[in-house]
């Protein structure tokens, strides 16, 4: 096998024992990281426990959405998944996985973590940056986001794992900004045992697919799993019909082996009827069977819909050997389209297949302008101005097209949602280079105001930098991620003078009111949720001077919450309609006091909450 030509650091800590009741305790003291995928159409979370997050135990990470597609529209994908490998030591059988279910409970117990080392984090690299990493020194991406960690199988002890294989992991996760791109993920893996020789050794990548569309309607009614044998990829996808049409289109894992392996020597495994767990014997069999299991539908008895395992071999690895290759994460969106989804998805896994043919080299993006936001009455003005220090999206090169042309940016386009950083998109103004053969030739200009917005609503903008396309090979132009450089901005007044014209809006609040529907939203839930909750309820003091004190009074006096409130620049407050302690406020007339910190003046007024 290929030996790695990085620098590679580790160490054999100590083993220790845990209870397979819960998330291992000892695991606690690691340097546990998750990070997240935000510059495509998909929306993905990984970890530095074997790739994904499990479906029992959370680590740094707790909501359960961890995959959409595509962005902003809440469609579920994954819940589960992980970089699996089946291989013998001294000639038995053993099995590690980053996901499973332990034979002693109902919960899981993982075998992949970092070490305790604070670098063992998981770090973020964007296109055009190059990073010092302790195991990867001067770490330069494939693509325009990068989530690169380091996991091994020997950290922690299970009690129910025969035996660590001893492996050493490290991932890279890579995802492209621009059209076609932008509707896959690439994990990129490194693998070498660090104390003994292998062999018989099968790759392998396990899924939980879980395809939700963003209604939460008919969960997993009609899912099916199967094998495209000839792109070697296992697929989920739901059928027409039934409750849950609103998912977007399947999901693919393909698996690329390593380059110095000779592929007609390979066998293949799907198997989408055995859960993952830690039967080590067991696990090793259904890895190594190098059988193609047939499609498995919802209800027929054989399969719980959505998992399964990919898996290719068998090699041998010695130690100071790596197995270097890749998994394609693939998706594709029809617009409500089935059968124009699988068409699209397929589209982009031979997109994939050929990207990986060119050794993952592409015409790219120019970089996003930098963007500095000011806000006012009613309207908000955009300046992406090219600053000292800042990355010029002007002056950037691609060497990897072939029209040779020196300056590939184009122009800049400016975008706004009034949703979220997922879109939809609207565009407000194409700005081109003038006087050459490409686009609409408007000329650069580098400051945008909207006007006629709602004050203290939030809106989103995005200023992208796209390119010329590339005139020899008719590759497109390609465009910096809109939702990457994504900005909330929230237009309105300047903190006044002191108090004296403060109110609260809106005035009465009334629960049967679905605000989280304006347009504009008034209530949205957070980044990290899709949809709205209790605690998303909201009014807003308006007219605020800065520094105040705002204290909110029942009827019989009793103090509710305080809120201190220190912007000159928002001459506005939130207050989400719960006590100091939490607790969820009931209908009635409210009393308020607003003091200016610095003159000591105070105003009072009330509102009313009808629920």
């Amino acid at each position: 096998m290929k030996k790695l030509i990085l620098p590679i650091i580790f160490s054999i800590f100590l083993l220790q024992p845990l209870s397979a009741d819960g998330f291992p305790p000892a695991a606690e003291q690691l340097t546990l990281d998750h990070g997240i995928h935000t510059v495509g159409k998909v929306w993905q979370v990984v970890s530095n426990i074997g790739g994904y997050l499990g479906f029992h135990c959370f680590t740094t990470y707790a909501p359960t959405v961890r995959c959409v597609y595509p962005v902003g529209s809440g469609n579920s994908y994954l819940f589960t998944g992980s970089f699996c490998i089946a291989a013998k030591r001294n000639g038995r059988k053993l099995f590690s996985t980053g996901d499973a279910w332990s034979r002693n409970s109902t919960l899981c117990a993982y075998e992949f973590f970092p070490s305790e080392e604070p670098w063992d984090h998981v770090y973020t690299v964007f296109k055009g940056d190059t990073v010092d990493i302790p195991y990867y020194p001067n770490f330069t991406p494939l693509a325009d986001q990068a989530l690169v960690m380091r996991y091994n199988d020997y950290t922690i002890r299970p009690p129910d794992q025969v035996s660590p294989l001893f492996l050493e992991v490290i991932q890279v996760s890579h995802q492209w900004a621009s059209s076609p791109f932008d509707e896959w993920i690439l994990f990129e893996y490194f693998v070498f045992p660090v104390e003994e020789d292998l062999t018989d050794v099968w790759l392998s990548f396990w899924v939980g697919a879980n395809l939700i569309p963003g209604d939460g309607v008919g969960l997993n009614d009609d899912n099916l799993t199967y094998f495209d044998e000839e792109r070697k990829m296992g697929v989920a996808e739901d059928l027409p019909g039934g409750q849950d049409d609103n998912i977007a289109g399947p999901i693919g894992f393909m698996m690329f082996p390593p380059d110095n392996v000779d592929a007609d020597n390979l066998q293949w495994t799907f198997n989408n009827t055995v859960m993952i767990d830690h039967f080590d014997d067991v696990m090793y069999d259904v890895t190594a069977a190098g059988t193609i299991q047939p499609p498995s539908l919802d209800g027929d008895g054989r399969s719980n819909p959505g998992f399964f395992r990919v898996a290719f071999g068998p090699i041998d690895l010695a130690v100071g050997d790596t197995a270097h290759f890749y998994v394609a994460e693939i998706f594709g969106d029809g617009g409500g389209n089935k059968e124009l989804a699988k068409e699209n998805f397929l589209i982009n896994a031979d997109r994939m297949i050929w990207l990986k043919g060119n050794n993952f080299e592409t015409p790219s993006a120019p970089p996003s302008p930098p963007v500095r936001v000011s806000t006012d009455n009613h309207s908000v003005t955009l300046d992406w101005t090219i600053q000292p220090g800042d990355r010029n999206p002007e002056t950037y090169q691609d060497p990897v097209r072939l029209d040779n042309v020196d300056q590939p940016f184009e122009g800049y386009r400016v975008y706004k949602s009034t949703q979220g950083i997922g879109g939809p998109w609207t565009l407000l103004q194409e700005l081109d280079i003038a006087g050459n053969d490409f686009g609409i030739n408007t000329g650069l200009e580098y400051q945008f105001t909207d006007v006629g917005l709602v004050n203290n609503l939030e809106y989103f903008y995005s200023v992208v930098a796209f390119s010329k396309p590339d005139t020899v090979t008719k590759f497109p132009s390609q465009e910096s991620s809109i939702s990457g450089n994504a900005v909330a901005v929230t237009p309105g007044t300047a903190a006044p003078e002191t108090v004296g014209e403060v109110a609260v809006v809106p005035n009465p609040y009334r629960a049967d009111v679905r605000y989280q529907d304006f347009m504009p939203a008034w209530e949205s839930p957070d980044g990290n949720r899709v949809r709205w909750t209790e605690n998303d309820r909201r009014i807003q003091f308006i007219n605020l001077p800065s520094p105040s004190e705002i204290k909110i009074y029942t009827m019989a006096g009793d103090l509710v919450d305080t809120i201190q409130h220190n912007d000159a620049n928002r001459g506005f407050a939130d207050w989400n309609l719960t006590s100091s302690i939490g607790q969820t406020i009931s209908s009635g007339i409210y009393l308020f006091t607003v003091e200016d910190s610095r003159s000591g003046e105070v105003q009072v007024g009330k509102f009313v909450i009808i629920k």
